[in-house]
């Protein structure tokens, strides 16, 4: 009887060690990636903002580690996407500009069918992928997230969408108008409903031909969007819970139309700006999305073994949201720092350190190869990023200086080391001109508060012919 109790046992040990060595193991992560929209440097309390309380990202810092230099690789949302999505400089494959409006849905405008993406390089490893969110990688239907790489998609296709449908009850609404009911300019509110100036032009029409949408097929959505999004990410946890997964969450909050409910508006009462009571009332709810998730992962056994990715999109914009990029120059659009650097998490408590800082530079383009790597899938050749993994496992800092590179339209930038260079006139139509390049010491001068070109005029040569080779090896925009 002991010997076949034996033998019993050693057959489930082996049973237990081919199923930890198969594809299907255990032990690799789930791995979920919280995309916020629009969300800059100063805005979350681990960050340094104590006017708006962030306690549940706050704690995926506290659990995890946050990054003091994370960058994105465009200064606005979908070329941004595309980088995190590929792991490549969205310039090489001509991704280099930010389609909005109608232009959304335009032949030829959205992520190349040939890139890669990291839900079709985890979905081919065993992983089941979902998108919940936004998507804005091309609205035409060769480029539906189901054609790269995700077997279920919820959200909408477009750049941004409201919060709540139409009429817009218990809740308090922020337009930019180009003139207002009396003919002025200024502000105008009733109850429910602020319209400004500001900006000088009108509110965009977010939902224009841009459904919410599950798969291909149009829903009716009544709940504010981003409880509506954090629903749906937790049922996907839930639904996916035995087997490996990959949940892309890109929010479209704190992206305007600036909407935010009664109850989250009325909580930030001595915040006397009514449209950065507003703001407060959408970074609100999102952080409680964001704990919706993180409580999923707990309640259903998940959370040890997840890897759970926050980062921002690009910087804030400052005027059209009252969003803070504190302590940085520049905003959404800008290739100074506050343009490009953002708020990340990282937290895997199976693998990682808790409450560790890194000050290295981290770019999301090291995501498709750190990821792969965890989750042992085989990443692309020939990708921008690096993985992060040994870093964040060991105290040691990155032993080397990293560079990298960023090109806009007219605008470029190049990080080397501490050193940044930074253009914003840069000549087209085959003009054989030097930029004016601008050069700062983030090390001693993060604010980019003090151009040191004339001092260091060596140094300019020398990284400007690092960006000239970068921009050399970069693609003609496929659209503008």
């Amino acid at each position: 009887m002991a010997c076949r109790s034996l033998l019993i046992s050693l057959g489930l040990l082996a049973a237990a060690l081919l199923y930890a060595t198969s594809g299907y193991a255990a032990e690799r992560p789930n791995i979920v990636v919280l995309f916020v929209d629009d969300l800059g440097y100063g805005e979350l309390g681990c960050q340094g903002n104590e006017q708006i309380p962030t306690p549940r990202i706050d704690a995926l810092a506290t659990e995890g580690v946050r990054f003091t230099q994370a960058y994105v690789t465009a200064p606005n949302c979908s070329p941004s996407r595309a980088g995190l999505l590929t792991g490549r400089i969205p310039t090489r494959f001509g991704y280099e500009f930010n389609p909005v409006g109608a232009k959304n849905e335009a032949p030829g405008v959205g992520l190349p069918p040939e890139e890669r993406t990291l839900a079709e390089v985890l979905h081919d490893a065993g992983y089941a992928t979902g998108l919940v969110g936004k998507w804005h990688l091309g609205g035409h239907a060769e480029y539906h997230p189901q054609r790269h790489g995700f077997d279920e998609f919820w959200g909408f296709l477009h750049e941004g969408h409201f919060f709540l449908p139409r009429p817009w009850s218990n809740a308090k609404t922020m337009l930019r108008r180009k003139t207002l009911p009396d003919g002025g300019s200024g502000r105008w509110e009733s109850e429910d409903l602020v319209l400004s100036t500001h900006m000088g032009h009108d509110e965009p029409p977010y939902d224009a031909n841009n459904p919410i949408l599950r798969d291909s097929q149009p829903v009716a959505e009544g709940a504010y969007l981003t409880d509506a999004i954090a629903r749906e990410a937790c049922d996907f946890i839930r639904n996916h819970r035995e087997r490996p997964f990959f949940l892309y969450v890109p929010f479209n909050a704190v992206h305007s139309p600036m909407q935010a409910l009664d109850e989250d508006v009325e909580r930030f009462g001595t915040i006397a700006d009514v449209q950065h009571r507003i703001f407060a009332g959408m970074l609100s709810r999102l952080d409680q999305a964001v704990g919706r998730v993180t409580k999923t992962l707990d309640e259903e056994g998940l959370a040890q073994n997840t890897v759970v990715i926050f980062w921002s999109d690009n910087g804030g914009p400052t005027r059209e949201l009252t969003s803070s990029n504190a302590p940085l120059r520049g905003e959404k659009g800008s290739l100074y720092e506050g343009g490009i650097r953002v708020p990340a998490i990282i937290r895997w408590p199976a693998a990682l350190p808790a409450g560790k800082t890194v000050d290295s530079p981290v770019s999301t383009l090291d995501l498709m190869p750190t990821l792969a790597k965890a989750a042992g899938a085989k990443a692309p050749e020939s990708l921008d990023g690096v993985d992060l993994l040994p870093l964040l496992q060991e105290e040691a800092s990155a032993a080397s200086p990293r560079t990298f590179y960023w090109r806009q339209g007219t605008k470029g930038a190049l990080r080397h080391g501490d050193w940044k260079l930074v253009a914003n006139d840069l000549p087209g139509g085959g003009a054989d001109r030097e930029p004016i390049w601008e050069l700062y010491d983030l090390a001693t001068d993060v604010r980019e508060s003090n151009d040191l070109t004339s001092e260091n005029g060596e140094t300019v040569r020398t990284l400007a012919a690092i960006w000239r080779a970068y921009d050399r090896q970069m693609a003609e925009p496929r659209f503008r």
